[in-house]
């Protein structure tokens, strides 16, 4: 592990020097490649000279340890620099288990109102708005492609695009079937009712990691139309896309211009596609996006939001571990949940590699 410390060391050092180098920085794009590779070494990098500093510490301490008058106070430090140690240690452990590829990318994501009828729809709104309100609180972008509401403002279907650093490392957790339990707004008899919606996140897909065929593709346009006039103009601006080999499907409609539209429809075609492609080559994959979609059946959930006892459970995560304050949640406060989801990933990662090393 050290020795390959020690080489990505050498390579963050030398990322250093090529950024200062003229030809490095008259070239844009050379110079943000060098840049990215260097603020993804550095954590790593950082940690790996904590942790030798810290045996650095522990020897100086043993050397001390000899003299009785300092032997109680160097015990200490030994002690003290042991467990931090021990800490960096792991979390070095963390930091070079294999990245997810698509931790830098933008997300599209899916939300879907599932059974319960018209208390489905307005859960998966709520859901759509916490998701708002985290990207909001992450200074991420986040752009509506499609929209399909229902007269009491619930969603039928939502497709949208969460643009800023680590949104797909926070939000590739979300994916599967969310279930609320609560006193829905059209229950007259104060009867707590089951819902659910399914929720989809799909990284955004360059051209450089997927090519479509033009031949492959017809494109169809039609007015913009919405619950209550919302979106509605007298100009064929809405897009849709059908990928003929496969039938698949995508709507933009929410740009008032139609080229907008397009490339957007064609960046949620591209990611469709390529997690499709990707499915194909992996059983893995495929049941990945078998888990995420699902049927939008109670049963099948990754999360339960309970109004009454103002409780969110994550169904992944164990113990006391596994719930959170409602309140805070569906107001967008994601990330101590997010942060348990991480954990518990990172756990079962090293423990595949300490029974695989």
């Amino acid at each position: 592990m050290f020795e390959r410390l020690h080489t990505l060391k050498n390579q963050y050092e030398e990322l250093l020097r090529r950024m200062e180098m003229p030809e490095t920085y008259s070239d844009p794009k050379l110079y943000a490649r060098c840049e990215r590779e260097a603020r993804e070494l550095q954590p790593l990098v950082e940690a790996y000279a904590a942790w030798e500093q810290t045996e650095a510490t522990m020897a100086s301490a043993q050397e001390l340890m000899e003299d009785p008058e300092m032997r109680q106070l160097a015990q200490e430090e030994y002690q003290e620099a042991r467990k931090e140690r021990e800490r960096l240690e792991q979390e070095i452990k963390i930091l070079l288990l294999p990245k997810d590829p698509n931790d830098s990318k933008n997300v599209i994501m899916e939300i879907r109102g599932g059974v319960g009828g018209e208390e489905g729809m307005l859960f998966a709104a709520d859901l759509y708005r916490m998701y708002a309100m985290y990207a909001e609180k992450r200074g991420w972008k986040l752009e509506i492609a499609n929209l399909s509401e229902t007269e009491l403002g619930g969603i039928k279907e939502i497709s949208f695009l969460v643009e800023g650093e680590g949104a797909w490392s926070r939000l590739k957790f979300e994916a599967g079937g969310h279930r609320v339990q609560r006193v829905p707004v059209t229950e007259s008899g104060g009867r707590i009712h089951t819902s659910a919606a399914t929720v989809a996140v799909l990284p955004e897909v360059e051209d450089v990691d997927f090519k479509l065929d033009p031949n492959d593709l017809r494109i169809d346009t039609y007015r913009s139309s919405g619950a209550g006039g919302q979106h509605v103009n007298k100009t064929e601006s809405a897009i849709r896309i059908t990928h003929l080999p496969t039938g698949l499907v995508v709507e933009c409609q929410d740009e008032r211009s139609q080229y907008k539209n397009k490339d957007r429809a064609m960046q949620i075609l591209r990611a469709k596609l390529y997690e499709q492609e990707q499915a194909k080559q992996t059983a893995a994959l495929a049941a990945e996006r078998k888990s995420q979609i699902g049927s939008g059946d109670r049963s099948e959930r990754v999360r339960t939001y309970n109004f009454p006892q103002n409780r969110v459970t994550d169904h992944r995560l164990e113990g006391d571990n596994k719930n959170f304050n409602l309140s805070a949640v569906i107001d967008g406060d994601l990330d101590a949940l997010i942060d348990a989801l991480t954990v518990a990933d990172q756990t079962q990662k090293l423990r595949k590699q300490a029974e695989n090393p």
